[in-house]
């Protein structure tokens, strides 16, 4: 059965795919499991509930949760209904749930458990527009959104026609969901997408892998962002059953209890995965030690296409079966395929982990992309490392003069919400949207992404310097968690780096290096020496210009909580620079007066 708007999604998954586990979440360490037939009733309910409050079509309802079942019988209820789901993180700042809240004047706000309730109860106050709040969780004082879902069960033959009706007058153009983008600067703006934009998505992506109603996904990623939203959809158009997992630190544990074929991550994720790996590897010994390096070196030099030696696949086996045999059991044993996007992925990681028979495929888009521009293919065997793969059918792409990106096509947003001056900036008249990213086609197939548009800046000489690749270079160091390179309009390259304490604090007792807190560590000339090493051997690989002359060790570990990451884990520049301003402001004076003593 075809689709064409994304609540399709229910009668399709009915017709083609019902199987009792389409949804599955982990509560008080027992899976709860919801059949497809449960799925649908519950949408309707959450429909005729939603109605029987008085919302109609075109009004909204916002969500604030992890991933968990429930999040789905909103998002499909709301859908079916007209109602415009506006998802939105759980963990961003006061002043942006603010502003998201009053910007988008949900009717209804929806969240997941106490802290929520209580951070939230404020804003609600403050805002005219919301005129309940609800919560997942059983909460005193805050009403169950099952009350939404008994009110449609009492209401379900007042609403029952009037539902039909409504959706047979829903068009794949009409707004569906306000995706609110976390950004790196500046504040959110409301992504309006369509139905179509959606599906053509979902759809598309759904071609480039060959799982389906036999397998499970693990899903982690958050569901407010439209990276994990959309392959949420492209698992469920295709019978996929999803596993949510508990939380963030539960992940190794729920991959070996879940055992899923597929799962969505993003670079820093895997690249995590990748450095304890290796730390597990370093702490061998002997001949175990050497098999292990022998094993990941191999994996290095992996080419796809079959176009290494018959002699090499002959050693991979062997690799396979005594190394990355241990590999695919810590994530799960059945893991087939990864899905990556959000950054740009290591291409040593792609390598390592499809040696290890786990195809990392990769994508690219954005918020206003609905989000896929372009991905590597699977089924067409169309992937080249490096790249994010061919641009999507239907899609179209060309690179503007300065090498920006930019994009037509039926993923292309409807525009920013109430901010149609914003909305022109990025769609020209021609209809290409801008993305704000670097990159060039290569053998008239693969995109590849080169930098971001406004992060590239100029050295004092003219030169310029595109930071990601820098970045994403110096974290192929396992000494190094993040790095984030400056030096516009000065002399040279210099960069802020948090380290991987984890591995550092091993390293420390290998090495019987005292310390008190990781203040205190980064101080430490021994510590100082040894990350000076990587980056010496790390600008050996580098161009002049882009080599990293001076660095300067930060204490803390960088993340979306703490403001210095994105929620795709990407860096966000500006808070970083405000936060740093000091030492950056100290690593140029100390080169200046060096200047002045010579």
């Amino acid at each position: 059965m075809e689709i064409t708007r994304t609540f399709d999604i229910l009668e399709r998954l009915n017709k083609d795919f019902p199987k009792d586990d389409i949804l599955v979440v982990k509560r008080n360490g027992k899976w709860d499991s919801f059949t497809t037939k449960e799925y649908s009733e519950y949408a309707n309910n959450v429909s005729y509930g939603l109605m029987a409050l008085g919302l109609k079509k075109g009004d909204r309802v916002a969500t604030v949760s992890n991933n968990r079942p429930e999040w789905n019988f909103i998002d499909m209820g709301a859908s079916q209904a007209g109602i415009v789901h506006v998802p939105i993180y759980p963990t961003i700042s006061l002043e942006d749930y603010k502003y998201i809240l009053g910007h988008a004047e949900p009717k209804i706000l929806i969240v997941s458990d106490k802290s929520l309730a209580e951070k939230l109860k404020p804003v609600v106050e403050e805002i005219d527009a919301i005129e309940k709040m609800y919560a997942f969780n059983d909460i005193e004082g805050v009403k169950s959104w099952n009350e939404i879902v008994e009110l449609g069960k009492q209401n379900e033959g007042k609403y029952k026609d009037e539902l039909e009706k409504i959706k047979a007058g829903i068009t794949p153009d009409d707004l569906f969901t306000l995706i609110y983008t976390s950004g790196t600067t500046g504040t959110p703006k409301g992504v309006m997408l369509s139905h179509k934009n959606m599906v053509s998505n979902l759809v598309e992506t759904s071609k480039i892998h060959t799982y389906g109603y036999q397998h499970k996904a693990l899903s982690f990623l958050p569901l407010s962002h439209v990276y994990e939203r959309m392959v949420s959809y492209h698992f469920q158009y295709k019978g996929i059953s999803i596993y949510y997992a508990e939380n963030m630190g539960t992940i190794v544990n729920d991959l070996k209890e879940v055992k899923p074929e597929i799962f969505n991550s993003v670079p820093r994720l895997l690249e995590r995965v990748y450095d304890k790996i290796i730390s597990k590897g370093k702490e061998q010994k002997g001949i175990k030690k050497q098999i292990f390096f022998w094993a990941v070196n191999l994996g290095l030099q992996f080419e796809l296409h079959k176009k290494n030696s018959w002699f090499y696949y002959q050693k991979l086996k062997l690799a396979n079966k005594i190394v990355f045999s241990k590999w695919r059991e810590a994530l799960g044993g059945n893991i087939k395929v990864i899905v990556s996007g959000g950054a740009a992925l290591q291409p040593r990681l792609a390598r390592v982990f499809w040696s290890a028979q786990i195809s990392v495929v990769e994508g690219y888009g954005l918020s206003e992309t609905s989000p896929v521009i372009a991905a590597n293919d699977m089924v067409k065997n169309q992937i080249k490392f490096g790249t994010v793969g061919p641009v999507l059918k239907d899609v179209e792409v060309k690179i503007a003069e300065d090498g920006e990106i930019l994009c037509k096509g039926p993923n292309v947003m409807l525009g920013y919400y109430k901010e149609p001056e914003l909305t022109k900036e990025v769609i020209d008249e021609d209809g290409w949207f801008h993305t704000g990213d670097i990159g060039v086609i290569e053998d008239d197939l693969y995109l590849r992404i080169t930098d971001r548009k406004k992060e590239i800046f100029k050295l004092s000489s003219g030169k310029y310097v595109a930071p990601q690749i820098i970045e994403n270079k110096f974290k192929e160091s396992i000494f190094i968690e993040q790095v984030m390179v400056v030096g516009e309009n000065e002399k040279f390259a210099s960069a802020l780096i948090a380290p991987n304490f984890d591995y550092l604090h091993s390293w420390c007792t290998l090495h019987k290096v005292h310390f008190s807190d990781n203040k205190d560590l980064i101080k430490l000339p021994k510590i100082v020496s040894r990350i000076q090493r990587e980056v010496n051997e790390l600008n050996k690989q580098l161009g002049s210009t882009e080599q990293i002359k001076r660095f300067r060790l930060v204490h803390d570990q960088w993340s979306p909580e703490t403001g210095e990451l994105s929620h795709k884990l990407s860096l966000k520049r500006k808070a970083i620079y405000q936060k740093y301003d000091h030492i950056l402001r100290e690593i140029y004076l100390v080169a200046k007066e060096a200047e002045l003593v010579h």
